[in-house]
Order: structure tokens, then sequence, then C-alpha cells
């Protein structure tokens, strides 16, 4: 079983790890009222960093439930989001919708991410991971 869990190293902690995926984002996946920046990190894991500002989303309880939402969905899409460093930017207007129009936006985005994801160099099979073409 995968860990789903959002300990330390899945989060993007320093503002120099920040600054590394708006200089050099290798995809923008904008939305209505959220903008997707993501970058290789050479981790065999995704980390996350949410850019959710009192500009865009007034209230305190407003963002702290993005937040919830966004860390929720994050760890439900880690797997296939593996190798990349992702900060998620609100804009105005993302306080305003509901959970489950919230979560399918989300989910929507994380499938555009990985649609744009620059194809990775060929890399040799993890160790443990099973080769189902030679059952």
């Amino acid at each position: 079983m995968v860990s789903r869990d959002f300990s330390r190293d899945k989060r993007l902690l320093t503002a120099r790890q920040f600054t590394a995926v708006f200089d050099s984002p290798t995809s923008k996946v904008p939305g209505k009222h959220i903008l997707l920046l993501a970058r290789e990190n050479g981790l065999d894991h995704p980390r996350l960093g949410l850019v959710i500002g009192k500009k865009n989303v007034k209230l305190a309880v407003e963002r702290n439930r993005l937040k919830r939402l966004l860390r929720e969905s994050f760890r439900h899409h880690q797997q296939k989001l593996a190798g990349l460093d992702i900060v998620v930017i609100a804009r105005k207007g993302l306080g305003d919708l509901e959970n489950e129009e919230l979560h399918q936006q989300f989910g929507k985005l994380w499938k555009r991410l990985l649609r744009n994801r620059p194809s990775p160099e060929p890399s040799t099979e993890s160790p443990g991971v099973a080769d189902s073409s030679h059952a």
C-alpha cells in the first residue's frame, strides 16, 4: 500500500524551494480560480506548496478550508505526481466554490498537469516494482 501521508518531505518548506518552482516551472496549468506551477524535483515523491493569500481569499476560515481540501486531493493523487514540485496559487473566487466543485476542479487540474508534463528521461525500472509483462 502506498503511503498517502502529507509528511514534511511532501511539502515545499523554504523560500528557496518555492522560488525554484516560480522561476523555472516546466508546467503551468491555469484554472478558472487557480494556477498550478510544477517542476521536476528529482525525488521519488511529489512536494506541494500552497499560496493562498488574504488578498484573494479574505477569510481565514476559507483559506484553511482550501488548504485542507488541496492537501487531501494531493494525497490521493500523489502517487501519479511523483517527481514533481507543485505550487498551487489561489486566485479570487476560489473560496466561493463549494467543496464538491473544488474536489472536481482539483482532480481535473492534476490530470491536466500530468498531460502537460514533459516526458521523463527513460530510466531503469525502480527496484521493488513488479513488471506484469513477465507474468
